[in-house]
């Protein structure tokens, strides 16, 4: 890293998904290898193939705002709320008029008001166009999160979505760094927010080929690098950190929770949803991670994969840890944290971040769940089943999206 340029830290990680609605009870729950997958119960999905999914549990939108408010904002937004006042509760970071045009916000959205797209669409052809929602524009924009976290705290900086696919959170909190490095802010909320959840999103995305059909071996689904596995299993939630410059961080006593250590991101240029066979994109954002950080692949202690329990994503991605580390790749512990919270999309990168995080704070490496039978061509450490203890100093988390979207960040303890 030149030497000009700070060094960038957390301080603040909040989040709602399918494992818990704090950091504490899903990190409890990753470790223990314990699955958010279940019925869908939010709506009737009986018309549907895929009948599973990862629900937020518990979540109740008027603890955190008025019932008039929670109208106004769609699912994916609601559920960011909580996330950031974690995050801004744990980092104590209070936002003023002479430091707000320092602070950023980019909270990041695959998808975005899904939710709300939907549910117009029904009034518009049963009711008309009279009865539609004078909310309905900032309820479907995939910026909405951002503004509206921006508005609740009063943050000026630079402020906006990623979309990304399934990336977006991972280049949420990319830029955010990249901003700070480049002098423009001090500070900065970043993460990702998703609920696609609804039946055009789980009927959408079942058309792909990508989902899990195991509606009766629920507990068994989705399975990352597993032979068997048949798909991944979409989920929603929202997870955010606050990142500071070091020297913000230390002025005001924060207290620091880990490095953000580099970033790298890359394009497949392949196909519009399968990977590039060779994995070769994957390996050149996760090469850019390492170079931003000044590491070596001999530093890495663990990779958060991006494991989506797909065929085409479990075996790209391995080539992809091969060619970017390799003989290294056989010696590193890797597991599939999806393999318990299922795919929240564009929210997924932030939360994988967060449990980043808590693998170098903590020491724990939770277990890739329902890895029972190793698919041969995905031969490395992937962490089957059980959680293992070791000394994390330096870690990967990859997320990779349709598109060809790839983005790699580097943490390291402080």
């Amino acid at each position: 890293m030149p030497e000009d340029q700070a060094r960038i830290v957390v301080t603040g990680m909040g989040t709602v998904n399918p494992l818990g609605l704090t950091v504490e009870e899903s990190w409890e729950k990753a470790v223990r290898g314990e699955s958010g997958v279940g019925p869908i119960t939010l709506f009737d999905s009986t018309s549907l193939a895929v009948h599973i999914a990862a629900e937020v549990k518990g979540f109740d939108p008027t603890r955190y705002m008025e019932v008039k408010e929670t109208r106004r904002r769609d699912r994916f937004q609601l559920l960011a709320v909580p996330a950031v006042q974690q995050a801004m509760t744990q980092s104590g970071l209070a936002i003023t008029p002479d430091n707000a045009a320092r602070v950023g916000v980019i909270i990041s959205s695959a998808v975005g008001g899904i939710g709300a797209i939907q549910a117009a669409s029904e009034t518009l052809v049963e009711t008309g166009p009279r009865r539609l929602s004078p909310f309905l524009i900032p309820m479907m924009m995939s910026n909405g999160a951002s503004g509206m976290t921006a508005m609740d705290f009063g943050a000026m900086g630079p402020t906006f979505s990623i979309a990304s696919a399934c990336a977006s959170s991972n280049d949420a909190i990319g830029v955010g760094w990249t901003l700070m490095r480049a002098g423009m802010i001090d500070a900065a909320i970043v993460g990702g927010a998703e609920a696609t959840l609804i039946a055009m999103g789980i009927a959408a995305f079942d058309r792909t080929g990508a989902l899990s059909h195991r509606n009766e071996d629920h507990h068994l689904t989705p399975a990352p690098f597993d032979k068997e596995r048949d798909g991944l299993v979409m989920g929603e939630g929202a997870s955010a950190l606050v990142i500071e410059t070091e020297p913000h961080a230390r002025a005001r006593g924060a207290r620091i929770l880990a490095e953000v250590a580099g970033y790298g991101a890359s394009a497949d240029a392949f196909h519009v949803t399968a990977p590039r066979g060779d994995g070769g994109g994957g390996a050149l954002a996760m090469v850019q991670a390492l170079h931003s950080s000044g590491a070596t692949p001999d530093e890495i202690d663990y990779i958060n994969a991006h494991g989506t329990g797909t065929q085409l994503n479990d075996q790209s991605e391995t080539r992809a840890i091969k060619a970017a580390l390799g003989e290294k790749a056989y010696d590193v512990p890797i597991s599939s944290t999806k393999s318990m919270t299922g795919h929240m999309m564009g929210a997924t990168g932030a939360l994988e971040a967060i449990f980043c995080v808590q693998v170098i704070r903590t020491g724990w490496i939770p277990p890739t769940a329902h890895l029972h039978t190793p698919d041969p061509e995905c031969d490395l450490d992937y962490v089957p089943l059980e959680a293992r203890r070791r000394t994390v100093r330096f870690a990967l988390s990859n997320a990779f999206g349709f598109g060809g979207h790839n983005s790699v960040l580097a943490f390291r303890a402080y």
